[in-house]
């Protein structure tokens, strides 16, 4: 398990387009957070705004290059034949799932972490500016808040969820473009559904199960009585999404040649 784990680790920091995407989850979410902080207001209290969950709007744009980084691990080596190495060096399949998983996760770890600390610190800088002050009924960002710690872990266990759900969904379909399309599928098309569905029922329904809007309700630290689904309800909705890819994907993985 361990050189298998060393292995994926070596082809993942190897390849020089996965540094860069890497390093694009980090750039990419601190910039749409700052954006997102920077264009916000509360002008009086009882504005109705989340500053928490506004600074981490990042997040959204960083899930897509989590997704990429993660179609790609798998994606690249059935596109290239590596695949066939790979099983061939490692027989156990589910070594190998194991690994590419453990790799992964290891990885969003870091870079969801830095990019949501640094959200958050970009959003703790520049909201009093913006009218999100004491005044305002809004109190100086820490992690010491329960609600917003909760924002920041639930949003990087987010980032590890969604990078999990890429590659189980490419192991089934064994195809990057393929895997990608239905992971940005699955993510977006549940939002556009919601508002084109006008019964408000099917709606709350629609957010309860859509893995992206039930997983993004953790970073919610206002109001969270009014959601459709609660904060780690939310996210183990998602979780479920994730569990159901990588049960496929590894069953199909131990199933199919390479």
């Amino acid at each position: 398990m361990k050189s298998a784990g060393r292995a994926e680790w070596t082809k993942l920091r190897t390849d020089a387009g996965n540094s860069w995407l890497t390093l694009g989850v980090v750039v990419l979410t601190l910039a749409a957070g700052a954006a997102v902080a920077m264009t916000s207001r509360c002008d009086a209290t009882g504005c109705g705004g989340d500053p928490t969950r506004l600074s981490l709007t990042g997040v959204l744009a960083g899930q897509v290059v989590v997704a990429i980084v993660a179609v790609l691990m798998v994606g690249n080596e059935y596109g290239t034949g590596m695949m066939h190495t790979t099983l061939t060096a490692v027989p156990r399949r589910l070594t190998v799932l194991l690994s590419k998983s453990a790799v992964l996760t290891a990885v969003t770890l870091v870079t969801g972490t830095v990019s949501v600390l640094g959200s958050l610190l970009i959003g703790g800088l520049v909201r009093p500016g913006r009218g999100f002050t004491e005044e305002h009924g809004f109190p100086p960002l820490s992690l010491t808040d329960g609600a917003t710690l909760r924002a920041a872990v639930g949003s990087v266990l987010y980032l590890v969820l969604i990078g999990l759900l890429s590659l189980g969904t490419t192991l089934v379909v064994r195809n990057a473009a393929t895997a990608i399309g239905i992971v940005l599928a699955l993510l977006f098309v549940f939002p556009i559904l919601t508002q084109v569905v006008a019964d408000p029922d099917w709606q709350r329904h629609l957010q309860q199960i859509a893995p992206m809007t039930a997983g993004l309700a953790v970073q919610t630290t206002v109001h969270t009585a009014d959601l459709p689904i609660g904060p780690w309800q939310g996210l183990g909705v998602l979780a479920l999404w994730t569990l159901g890819a990588m049960t496929a994907g590894g069953w199909l993985l131990r199933a199919r040649d390479a």
